[in-house]
């Protein structure tokens, strides 16, 4: 069975996507400010900077976020890294995600993959669906830690479970390769199906249906049917 090899490129942070503080000045309104303490900083990181020295994790988040995006301050990616590693010290979920994405990037920080998995650990232990994705990558490529399939199926399946497209399909293809995991061809189907339903339009739709079709072609019209009614019912369960 010819399989299309499952998808471990995509490490992006989060905050350059979807968590950007609401209310963070542009950076055209500020351009060129290069000290936290200047009268001349928009409301929004002024407000924030005494919270952030008093041990606000939300704050400091967000002054973290303030220095990577440019917005508000002169982007610095050390100051951001500094700013989220006290809110990751205390917990804060997205910081920490992000503290991985800088350790494993090198951005701000010297690149330390082993200290990526540590901060994406604390995160995916909270139900972060990118960071428990990301856990499951480099599981099952060894940046940073062994090689362990079985960690990255838990990893990938705990994203999966949450929507995540990618896990979906890198789950399929570690049920039909066989070599990480026993082989299973109706959890391939299944995840494969899922993957195609749930996937924009696209290459990961794509190479889901694509997937998705050989391995039922291994099957039995029953193992298909069983297949089809689990993802059914996973996907009834995710909306």
């Amino acid at each position: 069975m010819r399989l299309v090899q499952a998808p471990i490129k995509s490490l992006c942070l989060i905050a350059a996507l979807t968590l950007a503080p609401a209310g963070l000045a542009s950076a055209s309104l500020v351009a060129g400010v290069v000290a936290i303490e200047q009268a001349s900083l928009p409301p929004s990181v002024q407000a924030a900077l005494p919270r952030a020295k008093r041990g606000d994790s939300d704050a400091q988040y967000e002054i973290g976020t303030a220095y990577h995006e440019g917005r508000g301050l002169a982007r610095d990616y050390a100051e951001a890294a500094r700013w989220w590693r006290k809110a990751a010290a205390q917990g804060h979920v997205d910081a920490q995600y992000n503290l991985g994405v800088m350790y494993h990037q090198g951005q701000g920080i010297r690149q330390d993959r082993a200290e990526a998995a540590l901060w994406w650990r604390k995160a995916a232990e909270q139900g972060h669906a990118e960071a428990q994705y990301n856990l499951g990558l480099i599981y099952a490529s060894g940046r940073g830690v062994p090689v362990d399939y079985a960690e990255a199926a838990k990893w990938y399946r705990m994203a999966a479970v949450q929507g995540g497209e990618k896990a979906q399909y890198n789950l399929g293809v570690l049920y039909a390769k066989g070599d990480a995991l026993p082989a299973n061809y109706v959890q391939a189907l299944m995840w494969f199906s899922v993957a195609a339903a749930a996937s924009p339009p696209g290459e990961l739709r794509n190479k889901a249906a694509y997937n998705r079709d050989i391995v039922a072609s291994r099957l039995t019209p029953e193992e298909v049917g069983e297949a089809q009614r689990l993802a059914q019912e996973l996907i009834k369960t995710a909306n």
